[in-house]
């Protein structure tokens, strides 16, 4: 029985839980490669991927193509040994993970103090260069930044600047961009009103609530259903940076990333060491012998 399956029939929960939802293939399969595969620092065969990857709800055929599709992106290589492969991280994957380590080490919390400055940009894509505006406008929420005006986007933390540089010149956006940093003046719209207009926060707030209402008294029971309930908590975690724009407490006080951020910790701290060590089992076991 897969992990949904358990969610749905209860078996997973105390309670009356929503079930765990796992993302798809693609982002499970990133998930495993930042929590596991990178950790481990070891190749490791297709069928691991798959066992993980089925485990968690998917169909074969759905995982061999998250699998392939992730090869493709250069997060993996693989190394074929007779008729299976082993995975190993490729430079890119270590890449998107060591960037998504250093922005979920800071997500739910408020710590820094606000001097009421933003960092501005004035963005104009090219008709010629159309198409990179859903890239620019993944990246750039990624990084925090709101879009509270078209063509305007700001983040009140001044240190993403080099993010911000390094994401307008890799899309060649430089020359059809204006940026500045400085607090708000009595013209337009208000702090308050900048945040209202750049983000969705009662969704980001939602998202929260829910993943609290899922995962607070989730007892997960065996080595493998331990391993997948982990892996979807860190899987829906790393989704939160996309809607969290971590504003400062002068900007958003009270804000339910920080209740929701205790009790991921809390559980990352009990779960990922059996976690891994059910992994390494997995891995242990060679494709040939069947």
């Amino acid at each position: 029985m897969t992990l949904s399956e358990r969610a749905a029939t209860g078996t997973l929960e105390e309670g009356n839980l929503a079930q765990v939802p796992p993302g798809s293939a693609r982002s499970i399969l990133l998930t495993i490669l930042g929590e596991l595969v990178r950790h481990d620092q070891e190749p490791v065969w297709t069928s691991s991927l798959l066992y993980v990857l089925e485990g968690m709800g998917f169909e074969e055929r759905t995982a061999r193509q998250a699998i392939n599709r992730g090869a493709t992106a250069g997060w993996i290589k693989g190394n074929r040994t007779g008729r299976e492969v082993r995975w190993e991280l490729a430079d890119e994957g270590r890449r998107l993970i060591e960037q998504g380590i250093v922005r979920l080490g800071s997500v739910g919390t408020q710590e820094h103090a606000w001097d009421g400055r933003w960092l501005t940009l004035i963005i104009s894509v090219p008709q010629s260069q159309r198409k990179v505006r859903k890239k620019l406008y993944g990246a750039l929420r990624w990084a925090g930044f709101g879009n509270p005006a078209p063509g305007v986007w700001l983040t009140p933390h001044l240190d993403r600047e080099d993010e911000a540089l390094s994401i307008i010149k890799e899309l060649e956006l430089s020359a059809s961009t204006l940026s500045f940093s400085g607090p708000t003046r009595a013209i337009g719209l208000s702090d308050q009103q900048i945040v209202g207009n750049a983000w969705n926060l009662e969704d980001t707030a939602q998202a929260y609530e829910s993943l609290i209402a899922r995962y607070s008294k989730v007892v997960p029971h065996g080595a493998d259903e331990l391993l997948f309930t982990h892996l979807a908590l860190v899987n829906e975690w790393q989704r939160i940076p996309f809607m969290d724009p971590q504003l400062p407490t002068e900007l958003m006080p009270d804000w339910a990333g920080a209740k929701a951020s205790e009790l991921v910790s809390s559980l990352r701290a009990e779960w990922t060491q059996p976690a891994r060590a059910r992994w390494q089992e997995i891995c242990r076991k060679d494709p040939a012998a069947g």
